[in-house]
């Protein structure tokens, strides 16, 4: 006997597919709404005025005061020679010390007193004896000298005396100064600032716009002092103390500030 059986694994199968499909519809359906729902959270892109550079000036600006000098600086020497370096270093000493004495005693206090510059240097023949040979060391030459500070001016005339009669032979140079200059810069830094902001509303009035805030100030200064050399041999040396002027300090200051334009 032969029998018949009917397939019955296509049924459910069908329906397996049928549900698979529904479901993936259903994903696709709730993939779609999420992303519509999320899209008022994404920025819009930035418009290209929003990142625009601002308009800028820079301008430089520079002020002065001028201001008496309450304090000298000067440097004097001893230069010594001899036949040896032992004998001119001995020399030497004994006159530096009795430059050094002489200074205090006439009221330089010791910490206004640095030395400086101290050297020992060969001293050649002016010429050759035989032209294939070096020129001959004939004796040595010694120098010592020493910084002074004199806070008070009226006594830098006398100073200057005093070292050259106490032995000193050469005065290197005389530099005027202001005491606490970086407070007394304060005024000239105030009338940079003024100089440059003067300026830069010219220029911005002229372009038809108008400052803005300050976007940068830096500054750079100069003080200079005016040194000049004085040699022992061209000094007077009478009764009287050397004359001395100390004219007049400029203390400067600059500044570079750059403004933000307002159209």
């Amino acid at each position: 006997m032969i029998l018949f059986s009917k397939p019955l694994s296509r049924l459910p199968q069908t329906r397996r597919h049928e549900g698979e499909t529904s479901a993936r519809k259903a994903a696709g359906t709730f993939l779609i709404a999420a992303l519509f729902a999320l899209s008022p959270l994404v920025p819009a892109p930035a418009h290209a005025d929003e990142s625009k550079t601002p308009a800028t000036i820079t301008i430089s600006g520079q002020g002065k005061i001028s201001l008496a000098p309450d304090m000298g600086v000067v440097t004097t020497r001893v230069v010594t020679p001899a036949k040896s370096a032992p004998e001119a270093l001995s020399s030497n000493t004994q006159a530096m010390n009795e430059v050094i004495s002489k200074i205090k005693e006439a009221g330089i206090a010791a910490k206004d007193i640095q030395t400086s510059g101290f050297s020992i240097h060969p001293r050649y023949a002016d010429r050759r004896d035989d032209p294939n040979q070096p020129l001959k060391i004939v004796g040595y030459e010694v120098s010592n000298g020493v910084t002074i500070q004199v806070r008070d001016l009226d006594k830098l005339g006398a100073i200057l005396d005093t070292v050259v009669r106490s032995g000193a032979n050469e005065v290197g140079g005389i530099s005027f100064q202001v005491s606490d200059a970086d407070k007394k810069m304060d005024a000239a830094r105030k009338a940079a600032v003024e100089n440059a902001r003067t300026k830069a509303a010219l220029y911005a009035e002229a372009a038809g716009v108008s400052l803005g805030r300050v976007l940068s100030i830096s500054e750079s200064g100069a003080i200079a002092p005016r040194p000049y050399a004085m040699r022992a041999d061209k000094m007077m040396m009478a009764e009287a103390a050397v004359p001395i002027e100390a004219g007049q300090e400029t203390l400067s200051a600059n500044v570079t500030i750059v403004w933000e334009l307002d159209q």
